[in-house]
């Protein structure tokens, strides 16, 4: 997140928390930043549980060169257009090239995850209706949050915002000084109330017909959760998922700098690349890890995209890049590429997925800008580069 230096939400002076968002998001400091989220917010742990599940270690070889561009690239030459922080390849469960070319990190370090915290959502949701927690996709937000009748999100669905689909909010866009996500972010660092910012939110299209990518949807959704669980979201994520993955360290959510204080789930997730590595081999094993049915695998295929022409790949407007189409809080790349799929974050996080390839990448990064098209398509081609080199063993 990044913050502007206009008057915050309230009239109220700014303050040096106002600021924070651009000190924490500035090269090179972010590749500190990045790993130390929990000396700069408040947090709740995700506890990992008392016995990890060590991944199995057999290094091997990765392709010398990818194709971007019009020219071949070493996996180096990628790190360093990246600014690659860390870089786990998994294939069939196994650990088969490790790199930490980041200044601060390690196989022990937690790295800010963004957005990717978006994807985590997704599978904490679907165990929850699996389990009964939550009813149904169909229920309206206002059945677990009545405090959003009278608001643009009043009618909206479940399952609108697990596809970013609710016709609420503007397009989010962090160099706009007035955008939804920038409001958003001055009452996190700033100790402002972020229900009331997102609650402010105005409809700007039907729901369900039109994709948005919409922090404040997935925001929503942990909120719900929270409600129908009873738990905090650090809380259940702990319990249902990051045990049960025999995570190596605990993980944490920032929280909000105002009270009461809650977890960014939209965004705030901080955990180590292995245990991320531990997320991505969930999904590509159709939601079994470990012989344990984690997640419903009708919820994994979810997550692989479907034939709604609006969430394809290439049409998802000006709030997606034109190889990514989107489902269920996940980043799709169709069959082209074999139907793989991806959670990304800003500044280069990603947890690349191809089941048919078994093979799962994550890549965290320290990008000086939250978003970059071009660094964003050639990091694609470097991991479908690997993907399709091990898909073939």
């Amino acid at each position: 997140m990044t913050s502007t230096t206009e008057r915050p939400a309230g009239n109220r002076e700014p303050s040096w928390w106002d600021k924070q968002g651009d000190l924490i998001m500035r090269r090179p400091f972010n590749e500190w930043t990045f790993t130390h989220m929990n000396w700069l917010m408040p947090t709740e742990r995700v506890a990992s549980g008392g016995t990890a599940i060590p991944l199995p270690v057999d290094i091997q070889p990765l392709p010398p060169t990818y194709r971007f561009d019009g020219r071949d690239h070493t996996l180096a030459d990628l790190h360093r257009h990246t600014h690659t922080t860390a870089f786990v390849v998994l294939h069939r469960g196994t650990i088969v090239h490790e790199t930490y070319p980041g200044a601060f990190t390690g196989p022990r370090s937690r790295m800010q995850l963004f957005s990717v915290s978006k994807s985590v959502m997704s599978i904490l949701f679907g165990i929850a209706l699996h389990d009964g927690a939550i009813g149904s996709e169909k229920d309206r937000i206002t059945d677990y949050r009545p405090d959003f009748l009278g608001t643009a999100y009043e009618e909206n669905t479940i399952a609108e915002l697990l596809d970013m689909t609710s016709g609420v909010g503007d397009l989010e866009t962090w160099d706009v000084s007035d955008s939804g996500i920038k409001r958003f972010e001055q009452a996190v660092m700033g100790g402002g109330d972020i229900a009331d910012v997102v609650r402010a939110a105005t409809r700007t299209a039907p729901a369900g017909e039109r994709f948005n990518y919409s922090t404040f949807d997935t925001q929503i959704l942990g909120w719900i959760l929270e409600a129908a669980t009873g738990q905090s979201l650090a809380a259940y994520a702990s319990e249902r998922l990051w045990q049960k993955l025999g995570c190596e360290r605990d993980a944490y959510y920032w929280l909000t700098r105002g009270r009461p204080r809650t977890a960014i789930g939209a965004g705030s997730l901080n955990a180590t690349a292995r245990d991320v590595a531990r997320v991505g081999l969930l999904m590509a094993g159709d939601g079994v890890f470990n012989g344990e049915r984690i997640v419903p695998s009708e919820w994994v295929r979810r997550s692989r995209g479907d034939d709604r022409p609006h969430l394809a790949v290439g049409a998802l407007g000006p709030s997606g890049y034109p190889h990514y189409g989107y489902g269920n809080q996940w980043w799709t790349l169709g069959p082209e590429c074999y139907n793989a799929f991806t959670g990304l974050g800003v500044h280069g996080q990603y947890l690349f997925v191809d089941p048919t390839a078994e093979v799962v990448i994550v890549k965290c990064s320290a990008w000086p800008t939250q978003d970059d098209e071009r660094r964003d398509a050639e990091t694609v081609a470097a991991l479908r580069r690997v993907a399709d080199h091990f898909a073939t063993r």
